[in-house]
């Protein structure tokens, strides 16, 4: 069997995913059939595929819902990895109260959602008291309309009015203290595919006091490899086996992204399931491996549904 593999992407990024091109050559190397496919491309057949992995659909925050619905009519006359129950929980950060309710160390979050509660006085009680401090949407990727503030005259006030801004707009809003030892350590990533651990890189420091918003389609990152510590590996096990409970689904690829703590400790910053970049090539044998999850899923109905 030549299993016949759709890897989804959208228009705008499927030339600069720098995994797309080891990975379309790993899964031809494996016996696959491999075409990149524009996720919101209506002439596409997707029944035409044994197998629609999630890769680079980097444009969909703004159309959450339908890309939502995208994912639903894929699921219903083919497999999708990550599934649909995945995307949609995935895609909104309100995910991460799941998870810190299951005992997975996370970095403290408030959130504030769209509504009449959702006052000046409600915004000011949600930012910390003294300390830098991270706003952005909770429906977010690549890290757009995500700004750092200090601890400086008048920071607050401008975390307000951008606060402001993406309530009136119907979209919810996430805070988190800046965790100042990132600025030394960087933020370390984990990749788990077809449920084992592939490698790690560390990302550097991406964030500084008084940036502008994001407005590409990502933010541009500072990637190398790393080795991970016995605590960051357990904290991405212990990550991954929450959500995999929570959802009750297969999981053919997690990007687990830690923040070093005050104490060195690593917390969770984001867990990401839906179109990650898996940086390859900080680890040659890690598009092999990838490769092999997803043909081992496409020929394998019980490994993604």
């Amino acid at each position: 069997m030549t299993p016949r593999i759709g890897l989804a992407t959208c228009e705008e990024a499927w030339r600069e995913d720098e995994d797309a091109a080891p990975l379309e050559a790993a899964l031809g190397a494996a016996g696959a059939d491999v075409g990149w496919v524009v996720w919101d491309d209506p002439s596409v057949d997707w029944a035409a595929h044994d197998l629609v992995v999630v890769r680079s659909t980097w444009d969909y925050v703004p159309r959450r819902d339908a890309f939502l619905g995208w994912a639903d009519r894929v699921a219903s006359v083919t497999r999708l990895a990550n599934p649909p129950s995945v995307l949609r929980w995935n895609t909104d950060k309100h995910y991460l109260e799941d998870l810190a309710a299951a005992g997975v160390p996370t970095v403290p979050t408030t959130f504030l959602d769209p509504g009449p509660r959702a006052d000046e006085h409600a915004v000011r009680d949600a930012l910390p008291d003294s300390g830098g401090f991270v706003v952005k949407p909770s429906v977010s990727a690549g890290s757009k309309d995500t700004v750092r503030y200090g601890d400086g005259p008048g920071e607050r006030d401008r975390a307000v009015a951008q606060v402001a801004t993406l309530l009136a707009t119907g979209r919810g809003v996430m805070v988190q203290p800046y965790l100042e030892a990132v600025d030394r350590w960087g933020e370390t990533g984990l990749v788990h595919l077809g449920g084992s651990f592939s490698h790690a890189f560390r990302k550097g420091p991406l964030l500084e006091v008084g940036g502008a918003p994001v407005d590409a389609l990502y933010a541009q990152e500072s990637i190398e490899p790393r080795r991970a510590t016995d605590a960051e590996l357990a904290l991405g096990e212990r990550a991954v086996a929450a959500a995999t409970s929570i959802l009750g689904e297969p999981l053919l690829y997690a990007r687990i992204d830690l923040l070093p703590a005050d104490d060195g400790s690593p917390v969770l910053l984001e867990l990401e399931l839906t179109e990650p970049s898996l940086f390859l090539a900080t680890d040659p044998a890690s598009s092999g491996r990838a490769a092999a999850a997803i043909v081992d899923a496409a020929v394998n109905p019980a490994a993604a549904r």
